[in-house]
């Protein structure tokens, strides 16, 4: 279902950058690198823990895992500037992380959060016992036996385990359209965002433009989502998919750039605890994102050589 839906939006993103180059025929020499600025941010934090495990909670691993991934980024991608929604553990809302990654300009935000599931429940026979009850009243009360079952019950960790990559659900369109216009200066020269941040917003070439960018970034989205998964199926993981979230991820649609969300693992399993907390299982998770965020560079590098606008 994603790969279809993206490959009617790929569609639709091509008549789009076939339209926006009649708007800007040649690219701006001044934008020669693609991507610039990512914006990494680590799920929860401070007095939001996420997800619990045995031992562990999502917004540790999150900010750990990210940490890594801001070090490794800035040995492997030294052009590439790393923003980070925080550092320490501490809380910031769904807003606040928006304005971050708005107020920085980044042309690539990823969330890193952790993932889980209910434990299972499970139920045995383990005897019978006879219940006595009565039914009437007064003269007429009678006294009755009914047998009864005797079950054990118990829970045992959910066996799910794998990662899962999340896009903003093609239903929050207008919401990512909203964010674009709003910070229409981001992808353009500063004449032009003042000429047209000077007309009203509902002008229809502003709109034209938030709603081909829309497209285009959906289209930057999907493409690294579904890296991001191959990449971990490389390494052995079991891969859940690029995903669309239609609700639960607000700051995906918030923010005026590409943007997906990274469930690393299952932290309700106890096999994947492990793996989330340690040291090389981390790095594991960091060397996948980094490979996955080469080919997405490369890939809008080619773009931009044969004639595809930033």
């Amino acid at each position: 279902m994603m790969r279809r839906t993206i490959t009617g939006f790929f569609l639709c993103g091509f008549c789009a950058l076939v339209a926006m180059s009649f708007i800007n025929p040649k690219p701006n020499p001044m934008q020669k690198q693609v991507l610039r600025r990512i914006v990494i941010d680590p799920g929860h934090g401070g007095s939001d823990g996420g997800a619990r495990g045995k031992f562990s909670n999502e917004k540790d691993i999150a900010l750990a895992v990210s940490l890594k991934l801001e070090q490794m980024l800035r040995d492997e991608m030294p052009d590439v500037e790393v923003v980070m929604t925080r550092k320490t553990d501490i809380f910031h809302s769904v807003i606040t992380k928006a304005q971050i990654a708005n107020q920085a300009k980044g042309d690539l935000f990823v969330c890193i959060h952790v993932n889980d599931a209910a434990p299972v429940y499970h139920r045995e026979v383990v005897g019978h016992h006879t219940e006595t009850y009565y039914k009437g009243k007064g003269k007429k009360r009678k006294k009755y036996t009914r047998k009864v079952t005797d079950y054990n019950t118990w829970t045992t960790p959910s066996p799910a385990k794998g990662t899962e990559t999340y896009i903003y659900g093609v239903g929050k369109t207008d919401a990512k359209k909203e964010a674009l216009t709003e910070n229409m200066d981001m992808y353009m020269d500063s004449v032009s965002a003042k000429i047209l941040n000077e007309n009203n917003s509902n002008d229809p070439t502003k709109m034209m433009i938030s709603t081909l960018k829309t497209q285009q970034y959906f289209q930057r989205s999907a493409n690294l989502a579904l890296t991001i998964e191959e990449e971990f199926q490389k390494v052995g993981r079991i891969s859940r998919q690029a995903q669309q979230r239609q609700k639960g991820i607000w700051v995906l649609q918030a923010v005026a750039m590409p943007a997906v969300l990274i469930e690393t693992g299952f932290i309700s399993n106890p096999e994947e605890e492990e793996y989330l907390n340690n040291e090389d299982g981390q790095r594991e998770i960091c060397e996948v994102i980094i490979r996955s965020l080469k080919r997405y560079k490369f890939s809008l590098e080619k773009q931009l050589s044969v004639g595809g606008s930033k």
